[in-house]
């Protein structure tokens, strides 16, 4: 046997410790992480405010009672209200705001009444171990006066009193 037997080819050197080239397939697969992360991220912060359901439906007026209570919009919330409701109102001691979270649930509607079924989420601040959180469902009982939906009741947390000037 020639000394040159037991050398390397020249054409074939081999690699130098610490100078492997990543696979392809891991690239691939960290490529397409990065882009389902951009994506979800773009989800998230554009998502915004849900669609408004047609006003005219129990299910609309419900929509935008919610918004105007949780926005402390008390004089838009009482538009949505019965006037027996306005005149009869009972100071209730509100949740803020800002701990709730309101999704339609049902909708049942008669030729003049309907229920709107809702989940109402409240979130209560901090603890060991973070937010703490329930949930209730509750209906909204409203009826038809001429051409629209008024409340004639609603879940206490998203009972407003107007200021009876306001009618």
């Amino acid at each position: 046997m020639s000394p040159a037997a037991n050398e390397p080819e020249p054409s074939q050197p081999e690699p130098a410790a610490g100078n492997h080239r990543p696979d392809r397939t891991l690239l691939a697969i960290l490529a397409a992480i990065a882009v389902l992360v951009v994506v979800a991220l773009i989800v998230v912060f554009t998502r915004g405010e849900p669609a408004p359901v047609d006003e005219a439906t129990p299910a609309g007026v419900v929509q935008r009672y919610s918004a105007a209570v949780i926005a402390g919009d008390e004089a838009a919330a009482a538009a949505y209200l019965t006037d027996a409701v306005k005149n009869r109102c009972n100071t209730v001691e509100r949740m803020p705001g800002d701990n709730l979270r309101v999704t339609l649930v049902s909708t049942t509607e008669r030729p003049a009444t309907a229920d709107v079924k809702v989940l109402i989420t409240v979130s209560e601040g901090g603890g060991p171990f973070g937010n703490a959180e329930y949930q209730v469902e509750d209906v909204f009982d409203l009826v038809k006066t001429g051409d629209k939906w008024l409340i004639e009741s609603a879940p206490w947390q998203l009972t407003v009193c107007p200021n009876p000037a306001v009618k």
